[in-house]
């Protein structure tokens, strides 16, 4: 028998093993073919054929998340004088921003984004002038305003937030509430704020008295009398609060 047709009797008996599904695993399975003294039997193992490798999707690695950093304690209450203010704007760049004005304390609370970026004392109203507590849109803005109600008195950088009169705008900040039922603002701290506000910025007149951590959260609801949460919002590390 020629070398060919003894390579071709090998590749025929291959094929037809392939071709049943009968794919030999050992020499036992696999013999010689007979006369075809050139070539040695078969000793080795045949691998089963395995199908086509398929494309593994690979996940992103999620990049870790940093540690939110605590808010400084500049922003303490306590700590701010009358007619004084804390300002830092760096802290948050973007987003809404909302004020909170906290009778009880005389003091607002400015965020931007959800995050904590201005402290400044204020003067609410006196009694018989009482400021009304609620959520307000500022509904317009002037630099130059004066009262129609009590006596053309001027009000700096006005931001209006009832058809009533309430707003806010510069003005004297004797350490209690003296005003008419607006609240007042130290006259820097006014300019800054209306660089940063729109029409339809919000501000939340509390009785409350929460710390910065969690002010906001107050005034939106978030938290209610009595309750005692811990947060961890909007990029600031916010504390532990029990309203009374």
């Amino acid at each position: 028998m020629s070398k060919f047709r003894s390579w071709s009797l090998r590749t025929a008996a291959l094929e037809a093993a392939l071709g049943a599904g009968a794919i030999p695993s050992s020499a036992a399975e696999y013999p010689a073919v007979a006369g075809d003294a050139s070539r040695p039997a078969f000793t080795g193992i045949v691998s089963p054929l395995l199908p086509p490798a398929q494309p593994v999707a690979v996940q992103p690695v999620a990049a870790p998340v940093a540690a939110p950093a605590p808010i400084p304690a500049a922003f303490d209450p306590d700590a701010v004088r009358p007619g004084h203010y804390v300002w830092q704007p760096e802290r948050s760049t973007s987003g809404p921003v909302e004020i909170v004005v906290s009778i009880p304390q005389q003091v607002a609370y400015i965020y931007r984004g959800g995050i904590l970026i201005g402290l400044t004392t204020v003067s609410t109203g006196r009694p018989g002038h009482a400021t009304p507590t609620g959520t307000f849109p500022i509904m317009e803005k002037h630099r130059e305003h004066y009262s129609n109600l009590y006596n053309n008195a001027p009000m700096p950088f006005m931001q209006r937030l009832t058809m009533g009169g309430v707003a806010l705008h510069a003005g004297h900040i004797p350490g209690r509430p003296a005003s008419h039922g607006c609240v007042r603002l130290p006259l820097e701290f006014a300019r800054l704020l209306f660089t940063v506000t729109r029409v339809g910025s919000t501000v939340h007149i509390i009785d409350e008295s929460p710390s910065a951590q969690v002010a906001l959260a107050v005034a939106r609801g978030e938290l209610g009398r009595g309750t005692v949460t811990t947060l961890a919002m909007a990029g600031d590390v916010r504390g532990t609060l029990s309203i009374r």
